[in-house]
């Protein structure tokens, strides 16, 4: 196999225990898993998780539908369902978030249809400016919610804006005082025993570890291994961090030399003659591109690992390859393995440095890898 995504079973595993060290023994924890778990491979990361996480999160119908090709646990589908896809999901019994009067009563009815009760669970926007209830809203909707016999509030959430800015925590505060407002008026409006959840992975890290009082929590990018923001990585990992607290990557992207070629000096590689040789120079053309996630920002600035060192790439990166200087190597054949993320030897490329070379985050990074290329468990 040319070109795939390596999973590594272990490493997954012991992300979620350490993000689940960090919450009390009675809070329960839903393993996000949506955009193809963050590139990493929905079903193969579900079947993972599936013995030890208590919920899923999902963001779509498509995705729930994937989902229960492996698994039968309780699932959050908290993106957009459009009213007409909204009997589907009910069929897969997907948990839905809700957050509009119309979207409520358009579920309660076809829920009515079914002749059942279906779990629901509010979205408040406190102060994300996002999807949800605005908070001078509460009121209404949790009256709203009490005339749909056929809907069951069982859960109450919220979602931090800027949590892991460790340097200000006003608005994380000001968030957690809207969201617990929200709670309690739904508690005087009847609805005892809700869950309530808050906090992704910076949440759990900078709130649940220590202060937070949530039923669940929602780790997310942490699963994988990556980090919400470098203040937190500094904050928590050892030694700054002075605990047993270490999050490892779970995927290495890995491909194969498809040729190897030496070019004269004044030699132009690839596409807008970005790059022209100033000396002679062993090349490897490596068949990964934009098209498959690997990022067209790259050109001229990213490296690879062939051979446990790293390699520069040279000119643009196309849509199906690019080229990478391999000079100061001896031995290289086509058929060589290259790791585009991921470990090689003693040399790592993470996710984040690739981030911080095209000014963008590491959830990026992962979430755009092509879903075509095979994600193989190891």
């Amino acid at each position: 196999m040319l070109s795939y995504i390596e999973i590594s079973k272990e490493n997954l595993l012991h992300n979620f225990a350490m993000m689940k060290s960090l919450v009390g023994s009675g809070v329960k924890v839903i393993s996000v898993i949506k955009a193809n778990a963050y590139g990493h491979g929905q079903n193969e990361v579900a079947k993972i998780l599936e013995e030890v996480t208590d919920y899923f999160q999902v963001d779509d119908l498509q995705e729930l539908k994937l989902l229960r090709e492996v698994s039968q646990k309780p699932v959050l589908v908290l993106g957009y369902i459009a009213t007409d896809e909204m009997k589907e999901a009910l069929k897969l019994d997907g948990i839905l978030g809700v957050y509009d009067e119309g979207q409520i009563l358009a579920l309660n009815e076809i829920a009515k249809e079914f002749g059942k009760k279906v779990l629901v669970h509010v979205k408040i926007d406190a102060y994300l400016g996002r999807q949800g209830v605005l908070p001078e809203n509460v009121e209404e909707i949790s009256r709203v919610l009490k005339k749909c016999e056929n809907l069951v509030v069982d859960g109450i959430y919220s979602h931090f804006a800027n949590i892991e800015d460790t340097s200000d925590f006003s608005h994380a505060q000001k968030q957690i005082d809207a969201f617990a407002r929200a709670v309690e008026v739904f508690k005087e409006n009847g609805f005892a025993d809700l869950k309530t959840h808050m906090s992704a992975s910076s949440g759990i890290m900078v709130w649940e570890n220590g202060q937070g009082n949530s039923h669940l929590v929602r780790p997310g990018i942490s699963l994988y291994g990556m980090w919400p923001s470098n203040e937190l990585k500094n904050k928590l990992d050892p030694p700054a961090g002075g605990k047993n607290f270490k999050l490892k990557p779970v995927a290495r992207w890995i491909s194969h030399v498809a040729q190897v070629k030496t070019v004269p000096i004044g030699y132009s590689i690839g596409y807008g003659l970005t790059h022209i040789t100033k000396k002679i120079t062993k090349i490897a053309v490596i068949p990964q591109g934009y098209s498959d996630g690997f990022d067209r920002g790259l050109s001229n600035c990213g490296e690879v690992l062939v051979g446990e060192t790293r390699c520069p790439i040279l000119g643009r990166v196309a849509m199906n390859m690019f080229v990478v200087d391999v000079s100061h190597l001896e031995g290289v054949i086509a058929g060589d393995e290259v790791v585009l993320l991921g470990k090689q030897g003693e040399q790592e490329i993470m996710a984040e440095e690739i981030a911080e070379k095209i000014d963008t985050i590491n959830y990026e990074i992962t979430t755009r890898i092509s879903p075509l290329l095979k994600r193989i468990v190891v």
